[in-house]
């Protein structure tokens, strides 16, 4: 069956599913004509190569050449390509260049490794320092020191067994006694504890289950996407999401390998994007997956003087000291300080170890004599200052690491004819006149290692640890938000519109991914908070009365903001979102060093509060808000599917959508919808809007503001696509509705005749007076009929 229209190389619109074995390629192949008639063009799939078995998300791959058994193997994905192109679907696929899976009894390539060690033709592959450990592989899996569990390690012929994990034995080694049987090994079994200091291979940022892979070998590049690539190819697969491109040694040149080898696919890019940092204009993508266009129009609907109000009322409930989130920069630089100590720990090793072999054999007597300790400082002192994932080269590391900077970083050395050291790292960094050619491997690799390691850096304190710390809008800490200035007034929305239309037209945005704290209407509820900030701590106050064992104010103050962002639920769901929250915030409690009597006194609070008698008060005042909830929630889906950018709806997203982090957020979703309501309508609507009028969103479209008159214009957000589509929602409705409503507040049309498209009985010429745009829903989608 040939489909009416062919799938567009460049999505309109695409839907994301998180694929796992309760729901494979055929259930997602059932789907199909549900998604087709909401009006994408692409389905987005979570990875779809071979993972470790049971894998909920497929990111911890094993097997690059193969399609993953587990969802219905090759087969299965082009039967589901086939019912997509029936339908006018393509597919666009998750992939993941930077690791796989720590898992030598699913990783035949890791296996081989392990066997043979560096010596393997597999050993290129894997990011592993054999220099350290004395050219073994360290293995942090086993429970407690080697010597407590060397009773479970079992002999079994060629295969060392611990519990269920195994590993290959050396050849001719098999038959040797237990402990020199060990000491004969490439590898090394040691105690979990020592992945923090002790690791030899580069991992996904503090995770020592997920290996790094070494993309930028040419024959590592070929062997690990030859699958992917072939799908392409083929035209069972049209486009690529990459995954974590800042973990690469060398994301643009990746980039451009994989431009090539696709023949230009669209292709978007993990790429976590500060406040004003630009995509690095040469990489050959299509730009990114859209957490910079989340933090806009999530800030759309912040009021920046309500969040000002709000954080003051979180500092008086809460009173966070500057280490525990009373400022959002502070609060920064003290968790990557400790990231940097003690989960980085091993990374700063080998970084340090490298510099320090580059200044030991420099032919430049200036770097010299440079102690591993000040070296080891000035790196540091370095690296918590960067405020952006990654620099990209000694250009952009010269622009990132400044004098100021530096001046900071030399602060940190007690005796001054140390700090040199500070100077001797920049020069690394940013270039330095006269570097000898002999140099240049070592000063690559150096900058590749500074480089992975600050992104990995800026992940672990920012998003898995500053985010939960510092809270009084849980909505704004979430990945590419800036807490510390949550508002985006219209005009920066509007510019940053422009831009992208202008530089990066096919960019990805979202609103809520696999990866978001929070759904976008959760987020779009807590915004809320920001409009009425005393009523909130009135009832904060209230419930506190009531509730009972509170185990810390901070604690406490986002354990009420969630259950009001979320509404209704279950316990369980709530209490496992607050225990994943004071793990990751590592004040009282951490994911290494549990402290059960902390943790088992915040389910309690949990469970008597929040979700118990007191929390029912918090519903009710949700519920007495829900009007100016429901502008948010609808605003945001019109904004994100309308604006610049190619949209991608996550699972379940088209109607109400309440979750949190995941894995409540991979939850399997129904499809269709069991109750579609309002919010499906209008991204239904959007959906099929740019399916018809693809040429007013595209590539060659232009995206302009709409100004509204009156004394209401203020709340009034609109935006015209290609003088074809007008897209107008309101801004901060409860302010509004305190202020008297629109009155006479218009918006000027562009030139014709209008017609409403969620309600094709009314059409608008001129201006439009917002009180009737905005009647019965309080957002406006319009097509130029005439």
């Amino acid at each position: 069956m040939t489909p009416e229209h062919p799938v567009p190389a460049v999505p309109t619109a695409t839907y994301r599913l998180q694929l796992q074995p309760a729901f494979p390629f055929a259930a997602a192949a059932k789907a199909v004509p549900y998604l087709a008639s909401l009006g994408v063009s692409h389905l987005h799939l979570s990875p779809v190569l071979e993972a470790v078995p049971g894998s909920a998300h497929g990111y911890d791959v094993v097997d690059p050449a193969r399609v993953r058994e587990e969802l219905g193997g090759e087969k299965g994905l082009r039967a589901l390509s086939l019912a997509a192109r029936e339908h006018g679907l393509g597919l666009v696929v998750d992939i993941v260049p930077n690791h796989m899976a720590m898992a030598p009894r699913h990783n035949r390539a890791l296996w081989e490794v392990l066997r043979e060690g560096p010596k393997s033709p597999y050993a290129r592959w894997f990011d592993i320092d054999w220099e350290a450990q004395g050219g073994r592989l360290l293995l942090p899996v086993l429970g407690g020191p080697l010597g407590d569990e060397l009773g479970r390690l079992e002999v079994d012929g060629s295969v060392l067994r611990y519990y269920d994990q195994e590993f290959p034995l050396r050849e001719g080694t098999e038959d040797l006694p237990l402990p020199r049987l060990l000491d004969a090994q490439w590898y090394r079994l040691a105690w979990w504890r020592l992945a923090r200091t002790e690791l030899n291979y580069r991992r996904f940022f503090s995770i020592s289950e997920l290996i790094g892979v070494r993309v930028e070998d040419p024959e590592v590049f070929e062997a690990t996407h030859g699958k992917i690539l072939a799908l392409l190819h083929e035209g069972v697969v049209d486009g690529l999401r990459i995954d974590h491109p800042d973990g690469l040694a060398d994301p643009g040149g990746y980039l451009v390998r994989l431009n090539e080898a696709t023949g230009g696919r669209w292709t978007v890019v993990e790429k976590i994007l500060a406040d004003g940092e630009p995509l690095p204009a040469s990489w050959p993508v299509a730009g990114t997956t859209g957490y910079d266009a989340l933090r806009q129009v999530d800030g759309l609907f912040v009021d920046p003087a309500g969040a000002g109000e709000l954080l003051g009322q979180y500092r008086r409930f809460a009173a966070p000291q500057t280490d525990r989130g009373g400022e959002w920069e502070a609060t920064v630089r003290r968790a990557a300080y400790k990231v940097i100590t003690h989960e980085l720990a091993t990374e700063m090793d080998r970084l340090t170890r490298v510099a320090g072999t580059l200044c030991a054999t420099s032919p430049d007597p200036a770097l010299r004599d440079r102690a591993p300790w000040a070296l080891r400082t000035a790196l540091q002192e370095l690296l918590v200052r960067l405020e952006v994932y990654r620099p990209y080269g000694p250009g952009d590391a010269a622009a990132l690491l400044t004098e100021e900077t530096a001046a900071e970083a030399r602060l940190a050395f007690v005796v001054p004819e140390e700090a040199g050291a500070v100077d001797v790292v920049r020069e690394l960094l940013t270039g330095r006149p006269g570097e000898a050619p002999e140099e240049a491997p070592a000063l690559a690799e150096f900058r590749a290692r500074f480089a992975q390691t600050s992104s990995a850096l800026r992940a672990k304190s920012v998003e898995d640890t500053a985010f939960y710390r510092y809270v009084p809008l849980l909505s704004a800490t979430e990945v590419g938000g800036n807490p510390g200035s949550p508002a985006v007034p219209p005009e920066e929305f509007h510019a940053y519109c422009g831009r992208v239309q202008r530089d990066w037209p096919a960019t990805g945005t979202v609103v809520s991914t696999h990866d978001t704290k929070r759904s976008a209407d959760v987020r779009a509820a807590l915004a809320v908070l920001t409009e009425c900030p005393e009523r909130w701590a009135d009832v904060l106050t209230e419930v506190t009365r009531t509730g009972e064992g509170v185990p810390d104010a901070q604690l406490a103050w986002a354990a009420w903001q969630t259950v009001f962002g979320l509404g209704p639920a279950s316990a369980e769901r709530v209490q496992d979102a607050l225990l994943k929250h004071v793990r990751e915030a590592g004040l009282y409690t951490s994911w290494t060093e549990q402290e059960p009597p902390y943790e088992e006194a915040v389910t309690a609070f949990v469970a008597a509060g929040p979700c118990g008698v007191p929390g029912e008060r918090v519903t009710a005042f949700r519920a007495s808000l829900e009007p100016y909830i429901r502008a948010n929630v609808l605003g945001t889906a019109l904004v994100h599917l309308t604006m610049p950018g190619v949209p991608d709806l996550y699972q379940g997203t088209e109607a109400e959508y309440l979750a949190l982090v995941d894995p409540d957020n991979r939850r399997p979703v129904p499809f269709p919808p069991d109750a579609p309501g309002e919010k499906a309508a209008v991204t239904t609507a959007a959906l099929r809007l740019r399916a018809r009028r693809p040429a007013a969103f595209g590539e060659s479209a232009t995206c302009a503001p709409l100004t509204a008159w009156g004394p209401a214009a203020a709340h009034c957000v609109a935006f015209a696509r290609s003088g074809d589509v007008v897209t107008a929602v309101t801004r901060l409705s409860l302010r509004l509705a305190e202020a008297g409503g629109w009155r006479d507040s218009v918006l000027p049309l562009p030139p014709g005749r209008w017609a409403d498209v969620l309600r094709p009985e009314r059409e608008f010429e001129g201006e439009a007076l917002l009180a009737d745009l905005f009647e019965t829903v309080p957002v406006g989608l319009l097509e130029r009929v005439g």
